[in-house]
């Protein structure tokens, strides 16, 4: 199967500057997600979660090694659309 990658922009509230990332598009995740490794690359603050969110395997088995416990807010932008959004941050 052939990956769709688009190229967007992220930003944080306070940054100044934001980053441009390939994003990859229809992966079979129904939420936005980010790896945790990105978040300490790039810097991006994480707000925890009140409770994990356990994530369901492609055949709709709850994994139980799996969960989001984190969530990272960021304005995305693609050509002229921007929007505010939290993608859910996997350890």
């Amino acid at each position: 199967m052939k990956k769709v990658t688009v190229k967007i922009g992220l930003k944080q509230k306070d940054d100044k500057e934001g980053i441009i990332v390939e994003a990859l598009l229809d992966s079979g995740m129904i939420e936005l997600v980010i790896s945790s490794e990105f978040v300490k690359k790039n810097k991006f603050k994480k707000k925890k979660l009140d409770r994990p969110i356990y994530v369901r395997n492609m055949n709709s088995i709850l994994n139980y090694k799996e969960s989001i416990e984190h969530t990272v807010k960021v304005e995305l932008f693609y050509k002229e659309h921007k929007e505010r959004t939290e993608i859910d941050m996997i350890e």
